[in-house]
């Protein structure tokens, strides 16, 4: 589990209520498809299932940022409580 989780304020974060935690893109394992919304300067894409419309991950489209993050919310035995909330403010 990790240590620390962000919550953003952007205006997707904020409507969709993610609690990301990052990862080295080489320890996430992500099954089954998904769909990137990709929007503004087009650096990262933004990926949920296609059926439930569940946001998944963040993903980088090009430039490494050695870093993905991970909905921690879908993580099996995630417990917010348990975790320290980091704000991010991205509403700017």
């Amino acid at each position: 589990m990790p240590a620390w989780v962000a919550e953003c304020n952007c205006s997707l974060c904020r409507r969709t209520a993610w609690r990301v935690a990052y990862f080295p893109p080489d320890a996430v394992r992500v099954t089954g498809e998904t769909t990137a919304y990709v929007w503004g300067d087009r650096m990262i894409g933004i990926h949920h299932c296609p059926v439930c419309g569940c946001g998944t991950h963040w993903a980088t489209l090009g430039e490494d940022f050695g870093k993905m993050g991970v909905n921690a919310r879908l993580l099996d035995g995630f417990d917010a409580a348990g975790v320290e909330v980091r704000p991010f403010d991205n509403a700017d």
